[in-house]
């Protein structure tokens, strides 16, 4: 069974820096680690390495240090890592970064799953995983919990939705995100740690995949992050004080003056 884990590189700390002139995370002098969902992503392909064999591709998009996320990932468990790196690919939106992943993954050739995390932490949009899907014109189904079967061509999954969990039967090939209660991540062994340190991480950009500059990065993109900034925190409190019916009294009153009510 060949299973792609799609993963990506992001910022490990909530005290990040705008650029002002591209209005894009500044991600040099930071620590960088796996997203946390993608963590999950990795464990559930190498668990179904060990149970049907094969192998397991973990591919990241981003700029030349996102290769530490794939070494990182091959000490885990997957056997090689793909990093698509140019700088044409700066600044791609969901659509570009999906166009760019499908493009490479036709370029892998045959698989028979496609897992990726429900979302990332620095976009926090969860499109990247629906809309490869759309682009590989594969079954998708998104918020996995469980992987109760895979059997002749097919597979079943629990998704979580909001009140309980649904059980969905798709074909293979798919594409799936999972939640992090599918599994617990493991910690790398020496072995994994040793191999990862020795793999060679092939870099594809532009040139190798063959792809029209125009449909990457930011001249590709649909969507521009026109402004980012911080909102400012002004918070003001006061404590009404004395029997209830005048609590509410002087509430609604001060409702009023603010013109809410």
């Amino acid at each position: 069974m060949n299973i792609v884990v799609c993963l990506k590189q992001v910022p490990g700390t909530t005290q990040v820096k705008i650029d002002p002139e591209t209005n894009t995370l500044i991600r040099q002098g930071i620590e960088n680690i796996i997203n946390p969902f993608d963590t999950y992503a990795i464990e559930e392909g190498v668990r179904l390495k060990e149970r049907f064999g094969g192998k397991v591709t973990a591919v990241s998009m981003g700029p030349p240090q996102a290769e530490a996320a794939l070494r990182e990932a091959i000490s885990l468990g997957a056997d090689e890592g793909v990093l698509l790196s140019d700088p044409a690919f700066a600044g791609a939106d969901t659509w570009a970064t999906s166009h760019t992943l499908s493009v490479a993954i036709r370029r892998l050739g045959q698989y028979d799953l496609i897992v990726c995390g429900r979302q990332t932490l620095d976009g926090d949009t969860g499109q990247v995983g629906p809309q490869l899907a759309e682009m590989l014109a594969l079954p998708f189904v998104a918020y996995v919990s469980q992987i109760e079967k895979i059997a002749d061509g097919a597979m079943r999954v629990r998704r979580m939705v909001e009140d309980g969990y649904e059980v969905m039967e798709s074909p293979l090939p798919a594409l799936i995100t999972v939640v992090k209660e599918i599994n617990t991540p493991r910690l790398p062994s020496l072995r994994g740690l040793a191999r990862s340190k020795s793999a060679t991480i092939p870099v594809w950009g532009v040139k190798e995949l063959d792809m029209n500059p125009s449909l990457v990065g930011l001249s590709g993109s649909f969507t521009r992050v026109i402004r980012i900034f911080s909102p400012q925190r002004v918070g003001r409190g006061e404590i009404f004080q004395g029997e209830l019916e005048n609590q509410v009294d002087c509430l609604i009153g001060r409702l009023k003056d603010n013109g809410l009510v």
